[in-house]
Formats: C-alpha cells, structure tokens, sequence
C-alpha cells in the first residue's frame, strides 16, 4: 500500500481459461504503465507480449508455461527485475465467480480463499487459474494488499425469479440458481454509456460482451434485470468453444448412449463446442467471416452465432418492456460489422435502424439518427474496472488504519 505522499502502484490480473492479462496502473487517475497479455497457457507455444503505456512492445515472444500461476509468476520476477518502479502495493483480480457469497469486491484474507476454493465445484473452469494468481503473488509480494473483483457482482439486482431454475427448493438453497457473468465488462460499458448518453444509461438497454466468451444482459434504470449465461458461464449465447445453451438431457445421453464421463463432457461443452465445433475448424470469428463465401460449415457457425443473439435481443426487449439502447462490447462486438449487422437483421420492428456505413467503420454510434433505439460500439475495459475497485478498497484501508492509528 502507498505511503503518505507516495503514488499508489496497483497491478491488475485478469484470467481466463488459458490466458491472462495483467495491467500496471499508476497515480491517482490510474495511469496505464504497462500492459501484459499472456496466451495459450498450457501450451508449448504460450505466448507472452508487453506492451508500455504508449503502445510500445517492450517483450514479445514464446515461453513454456504450464499453468495460470506459472505465467503470473513468471510475470511478477519480470516486473521485479525488469521494471522495479512498478512493483504493485495493490494488486487486483478479476475473479468469475462470486457464488452466492461474494457481491462486491472484497480484501483477500485467508477467509476469502477458503471460500474461493469451495466455489471451485461451481465454476471449475476459472476459480483454480483465480486461486493460482491469488496465491503467485502472495508469494511474491507478501506486503502487497489483494483485492478480488467479482463478475457475478453486477447481477446482484437479480430478480428472485429471474435467477430462478424450474428444480426443488432444496436445490436452489443449494445455490442452483442463475448468476451471470461479464460484469466488470458491464459495469465499465454502463459508466461509459452513463457518460455518453445519461438518458438512455438510466433506460432500457441491451448489452451485448461478444467474443471467445459471449454473453447478454438486459439492464434497466442501471440495473441488470436478466442475462444469458445462468449458473455457469457456459449458457446463453453461442461462443467460441462453449454451446451456450443445451438441452438439460443431451449431457444423460451423452453418459448413458455414449458411456462418456461428466470431466469428458465438460470438455466438449467447454472445449470443443460453439463456433469450433459447429464449423469443425475453427473458435475465431475473423477467420470464419474470411472463410464462409466457400465453407458451408463457416457459414452455418456464424448464421448460428448470430441467430442465438438475435433471440436474446427480441427477448430481452420484451423482458425490458421496450427497448433504448443496444450496446456492443468485446473483440467480436467492437469489431465485427458483419456480425453486428446479422444479429440485428430484422429487429426494425424494435425501433432499430442501423447506419451501414457507420457500421461498416466501427463508429462509436452506429445507429441512424433517425434511429428510435441507440446501437453503440464502446470498448471494454475491465483492467480499469478491476483497479478502480482496488483503488477504493485500498484507500478506505489505509483510511481505517490512519484512524485507529490516531485512536491508540
């Protein structure tokens, strides 16, 4: 934690199921220092870039890292020798899953951990890589204060029967019930769209986080009412290599016609599904878009990918009781005009009128002006998000230690 008059340093660790991100942020407006993104881990190949404030690469090149909490220990001795200056007093996570436990961002104690841990069963594909960071830097930066930061948190407005499942009681005490994720995205889009047009953020709005992870969320007056992906991040929408939503008794079949295990199962819902394995070839849009014109397959992944989310926009509509703004976000939503065009293919029923042109440029408004309902492209930022919250927590820490400090 910063001393009097010392700028406060904060690093943030953003997992997912084989990458990471990291950030360095310096001084009260949480300037940018560097940034770190670090993929396929797990593999011979994974990949680590460095990047400073400006843009300029500083690392890039391949490393074996079998783990999340080798790549983040491997990036905290770089820091340490190669950019001491930047060694962190606070240092942020980006944690998916918060359970029923944790909704809003919290200090990193011994408790916190403990309870991470028992979420593992819930979430099995992102608290180990959240545990492993958590426990990388303990090691390294033992004085440094760890805040975790919660994607599940921005759903916490949830209806009780929108979190609802159609199953017994017994199990929704249990915590069989719909979480959502992508919050911290979320939660940085809304500010933006707060900032950009104060009317329609405290309106009927429709989010759409779209990329290797996708997911919806229908938001009112602020307030995420509903959103796709439920008690895992593996429901909802069509994604890189997630189904989205599944019949409840093709995982039965799969077990009893096909004498395939639940951790064999995990991995084709998880790893082998959505555009991978509708087009058999490939997770990425860019690459299906570019191969379609000659491959049916392509073709179908994306069709299917953006009918998914056109149900979700024409249902959520009518989950919002009307419609103000659709906002676009993540690599595929800030990027992909031709995605962004067929999910909302027909919707001028809804008062959506999109500029083709505005579209094709990526433009931060692509709606007509004619248009009743705003389409916005706004890019994300959730390392900005995680170290806001670690900003907050760390100075209304060290203000609790200044005033029992001055009460002895």
């Amino acid at each position: 934690m910063a001393g009097p008059g010392e700028a406060m340093r904060i690093l943030t660790l953003n997992s997912g199921s084989s990458s990471l991100k990291a950030a360095t942020f310096e001084g009260d407006g949480l300037m940018v220092a560097l940034t770190a993104h670090v993929s396929r881990i797990g593999l011979a190949d994974a990949r680590v870039r460095i990047t400073e404030g400006e843009g300029a690469v500083v690392l890039d090149r391949e490393i074996a890292l079998p783990d999340h909490e080798a790549a983040v220990g491997w990036l905290l001795e770089w820091l340490a020798v190669e950019r001491a200056s930047l060694l962190p007093g606070v240092v942020g996570h980006r944690v998916v899953h918060g359970g029923g436990v944790f909704w809003e961002p919290a200090l990193v104690t011994a408790e916190l951990i403990i309870t991470l841990a028992r979420l593992t069963g819930i979430d099995p594909e992102h608290m180990p890589h959240a545990l492993a960071g958590i426990r990388a830097v303990a090691r390294a930066f033992p004085g440094a204060l760890q805040v975790a930061c919660f994607d599940t948190a921005f759903h916490r407005h949830l209806s009780s029967l929108a979190r609802r499942y159609a199953v017994p009681q017994a199990l929704v005490d249990a915590g069989v019930i719909r979480y959502g994720f992508h919050g911290l995205s979320y939660e940085y889009v809304m500010g933006e769209l707060a900032r950009l047009d104060p009317a329609r953020a405290s309106g009927r709005v429709i989010l759409g986080h779209l990329g290797n992870g996708a997911s919806m969320a229908a938001v009112k007056n602020g307030r995420s009412v509903d959103t796709s992906m439920g008690f895992s991040p593996t429901a909802g929408l069509v994604m890189g290599t997630r189904s989205g939503d599944l019949d409840p008794t093709v995982p039965l079949y799969l077990i009893r016609e096909r004498a395939m295990t639940p951790d064999a199962i995990s991995r084709l819902i998880n790893h082998g599904s959505g555009l991978l394995g509708v087009s058999g070839t490939s997770k990425d849009m860019r690459e299906l878009l570019d191969r379609e014109p000659a491959d049916p397959q392509a073709r179908e992944a994306v069709d299917l990918f953006c009918y998914r989310a056109r149900k979700y926009v024409g249902a959520y509509a009518a989950a919002l009781g009307g419609l103000d703004a659709v906002v676009f976000t993540g690599g595929i939503g800030e990027n992909a005009a031709a995605v962004r065009e067929r999910i909302l293919a027909g919707t001028e029923f809804l008062g959506i009128e999109l500029d083709p042109a505005r579209n094709g440029r990526n433009e931060p408004l692509v709606s007509t002006d004619a248009s009743r309902v705003s389409v916005r492209v706004i890019r994300t930022d959730e390392e900005v998000t995680i170290a806001r919250h670690a900003a907050r927590l760390a100075s209304r820490g060290a203000a609790g230690a200044r005033r029992a400090a001055g009460s002895e």
